[in-house]
């Protein structure tokens, strides 16, 4: 099938998951990368009881941290 019927049927709401191969989709530019962090012990304590406030584990607060200071600095 081309791409503009493919591009037609999903734009008429048809259902077109059958046409895809998803078991080699990815997300661009959302691969992992693993980095490593030295946080002095004190900031380790106020993330971690930020961290337990909101109910998520550290490394997801880092990131949301991170993630929100980005997007404001673009602003």
């Amino acid at each position: 099938m081309k791409a503009k019927d493919l591009d037609r049927k999903f734009d008429n709401g048809k259902d077109i998951l059958g046409y895809l191969e998803l078991s080699k989709a990815r997300r661009v530019e959302q691969e992992q990368k693993r980095v490593n962090v030295d946080f002095p012990i004190w900031m380790i304590h106020s993330l971690d009881k930020e961290a337990k406030r909101l109910g998520v584990p550290r490394q997801s607060l880092i990131k949301m941290l991170i993630a929100k200071h980005i997007e404001e600095a673009r602003a």
